[in-house]
């Protein structure tokens, strides 16, 4: 763990939610992709997922490209023009009769989050979530419940529910006000991308702390501190008070 100092003193701790609060993994809409794949045509089941993860890939890309945000709607607005056949319809269908956890089953938080936000929330301080997403509230909320953090964490925005993802400066400085801080830089954000989660943050003013050790490699953005492990950010927290 390596730590910069100065500014004033933190008030809040903001984190990032894939690889930073849950366990690393390759998030993508597979799981609703091959239900609704199996509901349009249960013989082509492998050729319409493979289609309908080119459809979410190169929406990510372009999210990439312009730092604007979308949504799930839009996505399967997209597949439906691209396929020729209401894929929302059927997702919705699938929906009413499978429960979240079903089509996702690899979606796990850190089994130190817990721990660490109750520790932060002890000491005084303001936490909340900033993710990139185009999953609508109701999805991540569902997992952040099942696990105990949904009542730990006081702001939760998601992107799909704003015009711009990471690392644009609006997205970071909305979760500020959210929180009822004045100055950014009383904010600490925790990510494990460099560009998005660390050259955005800082870019908005706030403190930026590198969660290392997953699939993400490093990038030129030197954060404020670093940390392996979730619960290494209370004596960080703790000397910046």
């Amino acid at each position: 763990m390596s730590a910069a100092r100065g500014g004033p003193a933190v008030q809040g701790v903001l984190f990032d939610w894939g690889g930073t609060l849950s366990r690393w993994a390759d998030v993508d809409l597979l799981d609703l992709w091959e239900a609704a794949a199996r509901h349009i045509d249960p013989e082509r089941v492998a050729e319409l997922t493979e289609r309908l993860l080119s459809v979410e890939a190169a929406m990510w890309q372009r999210i990439e490209t312009t730092q604007q945000s979308t949504t799930l709607s839009e996505v399967l607005a997209e597949a439906t023009r691209t396929l020729g056949v209401d894929v929302a319809e059927a997702v919705l269908e699938e929906a009413a009769t499978h429960h979240l956890d079903a089509w996702t089953p690899h979606i796990a938080h850190d089994p130190e989050a817990v721990p660490t936000l109750r520790a932060l929330r002890a000491r005084g301080l303001r936490t909340g979530l900033l993710s990139n997403t185009m999953w609508p509230r109701a999805f991540h909320d569902r997992f952040l419940e099942r696990d105990g953090l949904l009542d730990l964490l006081e702001v939760r925005r998601y992107t799909s529910e704003m015009t711009h993802t990471k690392p644009h400066p609006s997205v970071f400085l909305e979760a500020v006000a959210g929180m009822d801080v004045d100055d950014p830089a009383a904010v600490v954000f925790v990510g494990d991308r460099p560009i998005d989660d660390i050259s955005g943050a800082k870019g908005a003013g706030l403190r930026a702390v590198l969660r290392t050790g997953g699939p993400i490699p490093s990038g030129h953005v030197a954060p404020d501190a670093e940390i392996s492990a979730l619960p290494q950010l209370l004596d960080l927290v703790d000397a910046w008070r």
